[in-house]
């Protein structure tokens, strides 16, 4: 029976997951005719250990005959991939492999993308969900109460053009799905809010059945605290202000997680709710998203907000980013445009080209109102954002702005006595903070990004330095693995401590139990308190990764970058980490790794983006 039994575990591209299912598809292929196991075994391979390195399929053009990688541990030296039309021919053959529609561990698509069938079910599922909503009737509407609350939430400043915030909100009120994008500053939770404030008008003073929700505990609290905040200034009602909805709850928590798995809110027990809005929608993954469409009801309209240029998931999709690529940015049917021009006065330009099945559906906010032409930091991030690294860096060496700064990287092992020097001041007010709006107030105050998680200037290492860094100067006391003033990051879902992968608690005295207790912000805007051994996996967080950062905002963030290229560090991260900053960004390292890694966006590989376009055929 061919079988590779693999080496060293998590040794190279490959896992022993990968490894695993692979010899388990050729045994099940086995006595079949099958002309080369081989070639099975390698597409199998390449299936499974595409998701865990985020994409939803292996795209076999991307491999057919080129050398394997990871030989040693193949066993496999001077091998290559099969060419493409005799790989293809022989997967077609095998009893494991399936085209779309078919029941089989393994699919095939048309454009020789290899599914595992789950991911096949999910990213079909997503795709169906969104189609249905965007092609669905147009909303029935006052349209004289409309055009009244378009012209007093949305009053014109100035005659430069269309107010895209205001084409956003008439699209949710009158679509089925409504994708919001936009960079930071856009004001992507603002005009959601004064949306909320048009369904209540629509409803004739009833408060609509609308869920808010976001990825993590921290950007569910972050949409919640910016409604709350802004919808008091709205040009609206009192009565109305008091209806717009402002709790806000996980996605997780939102589908209602059972203790044996899977979700109570589905297929069969869909959302109890008319509308569903998901913020940071580019921070969701391919699974979460499916099994939040499959629950909407047939009738619900969704609202998706997010950033189409910030990293995608650290899980398998790159889902809100496919969404909006499928789209097209601010493309609209003569309908649709009509209906603009009725309730807003504004002349939309007509599409050129192939209309998107999501056509009416995706709508780009394109004036940024925090970062204007003085600041350094809005220029920086357009300049990553269109894929120019040596202006951008020239930006940050010479460009004269206070709110951006270059250092050069030090040596690993000058990194410490830097981060000393530069951050220490930082760590030792929060190591004194004594309660917890003080605590989480200092922890936003500065923060350090760092591209890798593992090697000399990655997240675990940093903070092993800045807590000896610390101790030395007698700033924290452990007790045990803890200390006062220690922020944790969770790192893994904990259903039973309705705690998420990417929430942050500190550890403080809890004064009612005289001990340490973690307190983490929660959703109703207070403190939950937690026995810090209670939390099943967490990590120290005085440093965290940009893909940790997403869905917050620090007023001063460093950026650490490695002092040579890596694969991980891309256009994406440094625009995502660049982002996270209100008010001032230094960015630490290496000229030739800035610029490389400007010049290298992020591919993640999916069917996704084909499923929508072809709801036009």
């Amino acid at each position: 029976m061919f079988d590779r039994a693999g080496a060293h575990p998590n040794v190279g591209l490959y896992t022993d997951l990968d490894l695993h299912f692979a010899n388990w598809m050729v045994r099940l292929s086995s006595g079949s005719g099958t002309d080369s196991l081989n070639d099975l075994w390698f597409a199998a391979a390449l299936a499974s250990n595409a998701v865990s390195r985020g994409h939803i399929c292996a795209s076999l053009p991307d491999w057919a005959g080129k050398p394997v990688e990871d030989p040693e541990r193949l066993g496999t030296q001077g091998e290559k991939f099969p060419d493409l039309s005799e790989w293809v021919e022989r997967l077609k053959a095998a009893p494991v492999v399936g085209s779309p529609g078919e029941f089989k561990p393994l699919v095939l698509d048309e454009k020789y993308r290899l599914y595992l069938q789950r991911y096949w079910a999910y990213e079909g599922q997503l795709a169906d969900v969104l189609l249905a909503k965007a092609q669905s009737p147009k909303r029935a509407i006052d349209g004289e109460l409309l055009r009244d609350g378009l012209q007093r939430l949305f009053p014109q400043e100035s005659e430069e053009g269309v107010d895209w915030q205001k084409v956003a909100a008439l699209a949710a009120i009158l679509n089925g799905l409504t994708i919001i994008s936009g960079g930071p500053g856009t004001g992507k939770t603002f005009t959601m809010t004064k949306i909320l404030a048009l369904m209540v008008e629509q409803a004739r003073g009833r408060s609509p059945a609308v869920a808010l929700a976001a990825p993590t505990g921290k950007a569910a609290a972050r949409l919640k605290g910016v409604i709350e905040q802004s919808k008091g200034s709205l040009d609206c009602s009192a009565g109305v202000k008091a209806l717009i909805p402002e709790e806000a709850s996980t996605i997780h928590r939102l589908l209602g997680p059972m203790r044996r798995g899977g979700f109570r809110f589905n297929r069969e027990n869909p959302l109890p709710y008319d509308v569903v809005v998901i913020d940071e929608t580019s921070m969701s993954d391919l699974p979460i998203m499916a099994k939040l469409a499959s629950a909407l009801k047939m009738d619900a309209q969704l609202i998706l907000l997010g950033d189409k240029e910030q990293l995608a998931s650290v899980e398998p999709g790159a889902v809100f980013g496919d969404i909006c690529e499928a789209a097209g940015a601010n493309r609209f049917s003569s309908a649709f445009r009509q209906n603009v021009r009725r309730l807003t006065g504004y002349t939309l330009p007509e599409i050129r080209g192939n209309p998107s099945g999501l056509i009416d559906s995706a709508v780009l906010l394109e004036k940024n109102y925090r970062f204007g032409t003085q600041s350094g930091i809005g220029m920086l991030s357009a300049l990553v954002n269109a894929g120019d690294g040596r202006a951008a860096l020239e930006l940050l060496k010479t460009g004269g702005f206070a709110d951006i700064s270059w250092q050069d990287v030090p040596s690993a092992e000058k990194l410490a006595g830097a981060l000393e020097r530069h951050s220490l001041e930082y760590y030792a007010d929060c190591l004194k903070a004594d309660e917890p709006v003080k605590a989480f107030a200092l922890f936003n105050r500065f923060h350090m990004l760092c591209a890798l998680r593992e090697g000399p200037y990655g997240v675990v290492s940093v903070n092993q330095m800045i807590q000896q860094l610390c101790a030395r100067r007698g700033l924290l006391r452990r007790e045990g693995r803890w200390y006062r003033g220690q922020p944790l990051l969770v790192i893994a879902n904990d259903y039973r401590l309705r705690l998420f992968n990417g929430d942050v608690g500190i550890l403080l005295h809890d004064p009612e139990t005289a001990s340490l207790r973690v307190f983490f912000p929660s959703e109703e805007g207070r403190f939950r308190k937690i026995l810090a051994g209670r939390l099943s996996a967490s990590e120290t967080a005085h440093a965290i990764t940009v893909h940790k950062s997403q869905g917050s905002e620090f007023e001063h963030i460093l950026i650490l970058l490695p002092d040579r290229y890596s694969e991980v560090v891309t256009r994406e991260l440094i625009y995502t980490a660049i982002t996270r900053a209100r008010r001032r960004v230094e960015v630490w390292g290496r000229d030739e790794v800035f610029v490389e890694a400007i010049s290298s966006p992020t591919r993640r590989v999916s069917g996704l983006q084909d499923r929508l376009r072809k709801g036009t055929e």
